[in-house]
């Protein structure tokens, strides 16, 4: 058992006494982490099906990207953008190339480049589009979820993100998601500059389009003279089974935008990707971050996708998201409880009765319980996300775990 000064109990009490209240975590203390498994500091091990929102696609603590913080960190962490640093063309020429983009603008978080991208399709929409100054208006789907800073929460539908933290910003429109019509009607006013869209929307419940609307999407915005954002924050990155959600369909987004796995799991780094139109848009002194674009991140980040293209994690996601979805539906077969499930890839949900946020909540605790981690999202849907290295002998193990965790919430 690992020595830790502290028991669970006080970890949770220290939280919950110094810290800010704007989480509801599962009730258990994280110590360590290898491949799919991390250990509470009592040596419990548990399945982890969360991947931390997806950023830890390459598992907990990969040796290659321990080797490379490490070797960096020794070296040179930080310079700011003031000065040039060796690793920042090399990273920006690497995803541009693996990516088709000619340029990159490197951020930290993913809500700091989902919003550079606003930003951008702004300031393109002035002086390229030409519509009036302080006219462009950003379109983003219902259920859409970019991150909780102002400029996220005034593009949510959510009354839990917005509800209280007034005024919200201008200049953002939504409408339904998976709605092309819609999208159509939207996209005539002229002062329209981007239409900002998450191939499966993960916060919401992953909620998967039906084929053929990102297609769509990216014909209507060509035609009507609107930048393409695709949010890959989530989707990307091997997470649906190919390494942007959007190659299932073929589709080429005008800007990019990529976190989470992206730092594989050992600190925050995002990017935004497009073309020189867009990107040149911005000059010096109009957008920037201590922090975006540092040696140590530009590091990991390239160390990151080079082992997304190396280990081929896509196509295993695939493979595994086939496995586990064909186990899903099993489930939801034999236990009323389940209404349904839906996902791509490693990129899985099951779905419990509308009234069913408790019912969800207290599975989760029986996860737990039983070696696995998985975390409700709206209340009745409990989001299922691996990392992508998982084995067909783990997901058959995790298979067996929901099922019996099913079967003690409701016996057949």
């Amino acid at each position: 058992m690992p020595n830790n000064p502290l028991t669970a109990s006080q970890a949770l009490h220290l939280e919950q006494t110094y810290g800010a209240h704007n989480y509801h975590p599962i009730p258990v203390v994280l110590e360590r982490g290898s491949g799919s498994v991390v250990w509470d500091i009592h040596g419990q091990s548990y399945l982890d099906f969360l991947s931390a929102y997806s950023a830890v696609n390459q598992g907990h603590c990969h040796p290659r990207l321990v080797k490379v913080i490490q070797e960096q960190a020794a070296k040179l962490t930080l310079t700011s953008r003031a000065f040039h640093n060796d690793k920042l063309g090399a990273y920006c020429e690497m995803m541009c190339r693996t990516f088709g983009f000619d340029r990159l603008l490197p951020m930290n978080t993913g809500v700091e480049a989902a919003e550079t991208s606003v930003k951008l399709a702004r300031r393109w929409a002035y002086e390229v589009k030409g519509v009036p100054e302080n006219h462009a208006v950003v379109l983003f789907p219902e259920g859409n979820f970019w991150g909780r800073s102002i400029g996220a929460i005034s593009a949510s539908t959510d009354p839990e993100s917005y509800g209280g933290f007034g005024p919200l910003l201008p200049g953002f429109q939504t409408l339904p998601y998976n709605d092309l019509e819609a999208l159509e009607v939207a996209l005539q006013n002229p002062h329209v500059a981007a239409f900002m869209v998450e191939p499966i929307q993960g916060e919401a419940g992953v909620v998967v389009p039906e084929q053929g609307y990102l297609r769509g999407v990216r014909e209507l915005c060509t035609r009507y003279h609107v930048l393409m954002i695709a949010d890959e924050i989530q989707t990307g990155l091997g997470r649906t089974g190919a390494l942007l959600a959007c190659d299932h369909e073929e589709v080429r987004p005008d800007v990019l935008v990529l976190a989470k796995a992206l730092g594989g799991g050992m600190l925050p780094v995002s990017a935004v990707l497009g073309s020189d139109e867009v990107m040149l848009r911005i000059r010096p002194g109009q957008h920037g971050s201590t922090f975006g674009g540092n040696p140590l991140a530009c590091a990991v980040a390239m160390e990151a996708v080079q082992i997304l293209l190396d280990e081929e994690l896509a196509d295993k996601a695939a493979l595994r998201g086939q496995q586990l979805h064909q186990g899903l539906q099993e489930l939801v077969t034999a236990y009323p409880l389940l209404q349904s499930t839906r996902g791509k890839g490693l990129l899985q949900a099951l779905i419990f009765g509308e009234n069913g946020s408790k019912t969800a909540w207290d599975f989760c605790i029986l996860l737990k319980d039983n070696g696995f981690l998985a975390k409700p999202t709206h209340g009745h849907i409990v989001r299922l996300a691996p990392p992508l290295i998982i084995s067909e002998q783990q997901i058959q193990k995790a298979l067996e775990i929901l099922a019996k965790s099913l079967e003690q919430l409701q016996p057949r």
